[in-house]
């Protein structure tokens, strides 16, 4: 086993020295563009849009935005993905969709429908490799590509309806893997099939020994509670002394910043932290330079980008999308602007809003951090709080007082005539100053966002904390069905879902008489 970790190590710091011939960004994303029309202009919604005539136009970029509208996905749902669910082939791309990702349902709708095609988990497979190729920028241990990786994905159990498949992405693709990686995959299939999150778990904190685990992936907060019940159940000090190989953590989905130093505590030694963009819809990057906080788009593997500023000429309060927004590609965005992410994919969505919010950190190397969603940001009186700023001062919050906040989530409502922000902290030990905890989160804002600081002398009044369990955050999502390691807690609370937090909050403290 050893020859082989070291075989794929020296192939990667092979291949790092040649030098490939590489296409533009733009060129990348218009051979993409076009390989899509051409390929669903047969479909329903190809013929419905006229695909062969954009195609024909000289202009065809401009065509296509022109044509097609903006989707979201309970536009596309509602007038073309319903028809793939009740069997109809070539809707929106030219097959029967054999499989449906199930989101986790932070946003618009509790239960997505995602198609999943097979040019999808070839795309899928394609981004996975070349991310492989980009471990040669980590200083990486050679016996590391010989270890087990421990994926922390959702239930691999698929759902049978009639014609298709449903479940998680995870599932999806945890179907579809080689054999090859089989040997390399943890906890394995038997385990992995279990339905209930709370039974996966118990058998992999018992079987964590057995394994020699050298990857770990997945959501931050789910995994760190796995590896914190490892070192519980064994009583070992850091998960180093069951796994002393580990020494690669992929994480995705949310911003790691809030886990960082507490996700320190179970670590016996340093590993390499590799963020990747990966969602129900796609693959769509991966951290590609180690030191530097930004994520690679893979612009040549079957996803048209169109970005869109988010602002307000282009969405409304609520973060729903105005009619003809002004869209860019890849080659005319700029640095540390916020665009709201939108795609074209080989699973049949088009110009569809995926809900996430990005700044490019790097335009030359095509690189992004997130920094929130459409629908999960404050801006009740202009203060245009993003869940990036919401991230910074959380982790001001854990530096200063040197305690370390689970999750949160924050909410904003009416006051006195104005408006107040109400953030809800969870943590393990509630024994802390939640004053001192609001002053530094106020203090933090006004220095990051200039938008913040100037309505706090104006619209926005005040400030509360409230500091809750950790425990609460978790039972509220296995109340909802959500417990697992695809879900995340949502990081801005409005409308109904405020409302229904707060009825179960009301709940516990009735139920505790706290």
């Amino acid at each position: 086993m050893a020859i082989i970790g070291n075989l794929i190590s020296r192939s990667l710091r092979i291949r790092k020295q040649f030098t490939f011939k590489l296409g533009t960004p733009r060129q990348y994303q218009l051979q993409v563009l076009r390989r899509l029309l051409e390929k669903a202009k047969d479909t329903d919604f190809g013929r419905h849009y006229k695909f062969e005539e954009i195609l024909d136009s000289a202009s065809y970029i401009a065509k296509y935005k022109e044509r097609v509208p903006v989707h979201n996905y309970n536009k596309m749902h509602g007038e073309w993905w319903y028809r793939c669910l009740e069997g109809e082939a070539n809707v929106s791309w030219p097959e029967k969709i054999k499989y449906f990702a199930l989101s986790s349902g932070t946003s618009e709708s509790a239960s997505k429908h995602i198609p999943v095609t097979r040019d999808m988990l070839r795309t899928v497979k394609k981004v996975g490799v070349k991310q492989l190729y980009s471990m040669a920028n980590f200083n990486i241990p050679p016996r590391s590509f010989e270890k087990g990786i421990l994926m922390l994905g959702g239930t691999t159990s698929l759902y049978e309806k009639g014609d298709y498949y449903e479940g998680d992405m995870s599932g999806i693709q945890a179907k579809n893997i080689p054999k090859w990686f089989r040997r390399f995959y943890k906890p394995g299939g038997k385990i992995s099939k279990k339905p209930n999150w709370e039974q996966r778990i118990k058998l992999i904190v018992r079987k964590a020994p057995q394994w020699d685990v050298g990857t770990v992936c997945g959501v931050p907060a789910w995994v760190q509670i796995v590896l914190e019940e490892i070192i519980k159940y064994h009583g070992v000090k850091h998960i180093h002394e069951i796994w002393p190989n580990l020494a690669i953590y992929i994480h995705g989905g949310v911003s790691f910043e809030p886990y960082r130093d507490s996700f320190q505590k179970v670590l016996g030694k340093p590993i390499t932290f590799i963020e990747t963009y990966m969602a129900s819809e796609g693959s769509f990057g991966f951290q590609a330079r180690p030191g530097v906080r930004g994520i690679k788009l893979v612009l040549n593997a079957g996803i048209f980008f169109e970005f869109i500023p988010f602002n307000e000429d282009n969405f409304d309060a609520e973060g729903e999308v105005k009619p003809n927004p002004k869209s860019y590609m890849i080659h005319e965005v700029v640095e540390d602007v916020e665009y709201a992410v939108m795609l074209s994919t080989c699973a049949g969505a088009w110009r569809y809003l995926i809900g996430d919010v990005v700044k490019f950190t790097s335009v030359k190397e095509h690189e992004i951090v997130i920094t929130g969603r459409t629908k999960q940001f404050l801006s009740l009186c202009g203060e245009h709080m993003s869940v990036d700023n919401m991230n910074k001062a959380i982790d001001n919050v854990q530096k200063k007082l040197g305690i370390t906040v689970k999750e949160f989530t924050v909410a904003g409502f009416p006051y006195e005539n104005l408006f107040a922000h109400r953030w809800y902290i969870g943590m393990d030990n509630t024994n802390v100053d939640a004053e001192r905890i609001r002053t530094i989160i106020d203090q933090t804002l006004c220095e990051i966002n200039d938008d913040y600081a100037v309505e706090r002398t104006a619209a926005l009044k005040n400030v509360f904390v409230e500091v809750l369990p950790n425990d609460v955050f978790i039972d509220y999502l296995r109340c909802k069905g959500k417990e697992g390691a695809m879900n995340k807690f949502p990081r801005v609370m409005k409308g109904d879902k405020l409302k229904d937090w707060e009825k179960f909050l009301e709940g516990k403290v009735v139920a505790t008489g706290k």
